[in-house]
């Protein structure tokens, strides 16, 4: 698996499963931008690409802000050149029953989740569409497949980006763009460690999930970036508008 000669885009870059994606598309011979609301993580995790001998640019960006991110693309392909391709790693999410939950969560939620993906496919495309080549690969998550209890907002965006992934893959098709979906189960993030310690209830549930879980652990961020790149690359050019569930086997297709 190669991603020579290839820039790629990877939103959420700064920690967790956007980072491993990062260093591992440096790994496969990509140059990297890596956009992420966290400035110094962005370019902690730029300065490990380079390490690795790759190009790397910086990008401090609210995905949700499409001024914001089309700025910082604009900045990122003057210093790495054209995006070849999105991985849309960006994400937010607490584990709160739904009747306890008020507007201002729903739309944080949905806005991370669904806008952002939204807001950089957009901003990636035009040039893609130019080039008539591309991929894009999004982060969704197994709660978007079959619903999550604790997540009902959260599940509903991640489900968004599935019917996302699969629109884009039949619209830009013809121009050469590949789009696909991966659902990852538990990972050991910063994330699932801050809804971990978010209640009781939370950890209640998300051990209820591991004990569920065949393989009975959760996942590491590199065993879900593996299939991200996979998608990514060359290797997957016969693939598009899938949707692949990387979980230790809590949801079989």
């Amino acid at each position: 698996m190669q991603l020579a000669g290839k820039v790629a885009l990877v939103t959420g870059g700064a920690s967790g499963i956007g980072r491993a994606v990062c260093l591992g598309a440096a790994a496969l011979g990509a140059d990297v931008m890596v956009l992420d609301l966290n400035a110094a993580g962005a370019e902690g995790v730029a300065a490990e690409v380079r390490g690795l001998g790759r190009r790397a640019a910086a990008l401090a960006a609210d995905v949700t802000d499409s001024q914001a991110v089309l700025a910082a693309v604009n900045k990122g392909m003057a210093d790495v050149g054209p995006v070849d391709t999105l991985m849309s790693c960006a994400g937010w999410d607490r584990m709160v029953p739904f009747v306890q939950t008020d507007e201002e969560f729903w739309r944080k939620i949905v806005n991370i989740n669904l806008m952002g993906p939204i807001v950089c496919t957009r901003v990636v495309l035009g040039t893609m569409i130019e080039r008539r080549q591309g991929s894009l690969v999004y982060v969704a998550s197994d709660a978007g497949r079959v619903g999550s209890s604790g997540e009902a907002v959260y599940a509903a965006a991640k489900a968004g980006v599935i019917a996302f992934a699969k629109t884009m893959a039949r619209e830009q098709a013809r121009y050469g763009i590949r789009a696909n979906a991966v659902c990852p189960g538990l990972t050991d993030t910063p994330l699932l460690q801050a809804v971990r310690e978010g209640s009781e209830t939370s950890a209640r549930i998300l051990d209820a999930i591991t004990q569920a879980t065949p393989l009975r652990r959760v996942g590491r961020p590199e065993e879900i970036a593996a299939a991200i790149l996979f998608l990514a690359s060359d290797e997957a050019s016969y693939i598009t508008g899938q949707t692949l569930s990387v979980s230790g086997g809590l949801t079989m297709a």
